[in-house]
């Protein structure tokens, strides 16, 4: 990796120097939402970041990010980088738990991932999974870790643009703007109309609004 950036890859710099030679970051979004999926990103990154140096020198935190940039990213990142991207849906964060669907997403992201390299190492936001291969956790991976931070800007706009489609069939919550997330509007919506089946029923807020409509 050529390309001075220490804030965000001194782990993938260290890793490299160690001998690593397929780092994959990890990252999901969605886990607050009360509707739709979770999904997950595995990213590995190009061994020369200088062929896309004006790119990665403006990949951070997704959150830190407008929308439209994000998706501009998210483009550029897919277009250079060996990425995956994985979604658990509502029916099954309610089946299973969130926290075990957090690391069931995040293990099939790396799974599809893993069908074209070989991973060797594993930079993750803030968790580990239940994985053989060496792994860090790291809290505010996504503001620390190149890697990491890749993964988060495309995990949010492949989910984003997932909740966007849904909308079109369930416009009356909102999703194309709220992307599942309980704001105030889609909390009204939710106690005007009840939940659907996109809807997270374990969720305290979408169970008091189905206790109440009887769904």
């Amino acid at each position: 990796m050529k390309v001075d950036s220490p804030d965000l890859l001194e782990y993938e710099r260290g890793l490299t120097h160690a001998g690593y030679r397929h780092i994959v970051g990890l990252d999901e979004v969605g886990r607050g939402a009360l509707a739709g999926p979770i999904a997950a990103a595995a990213v590995a990154l190009p061994r020369d970041l200088s062929l896309a140096a004006d790119l990665w020198s403006r990949v951070q935190d997704s959150k830190t990010l407008l929308p439209a940039r994000r998706v501009v990213l998210s483009a550029g990142i897919l277009q250079h980088a060996t990425c995956d991207v994985a979604m658990i849906d509502a029916a099954t964060i309610d089946a299973i738990g969130l926290a075990a669907a957090n690391r069931m997403v995040m293990e099939l992201a790396l799974r599809k991932l893993s069908n074209r390299i070989q991973p060797d190492c594993l930079l993750i936001d803030a968790m580990t999974i239940d994985d053989g291969l060496p792994q860090f956790g790291i809290i505010g991976g996504d503001a620390r870790s190149l890697s990491i931070a890749a993964a988060s800007i495309v995990a949010k706009v492949h989910r984003d643009a997932w909740m966007v489609e849904l909308s079109t069939d369930w416009p009356h919550y909102g999703w194309d703007r709220n992307k599942g997330y309980g704001v105030s509007a889609h909390l009204a919506a939710l106690a005007t109309l009840g939940p659907c089946v996109y809807h997270r029923a374990s969720f305290r807020p979408v169970a008091e609004c189905a206790a109440i409509h009887g769904a």
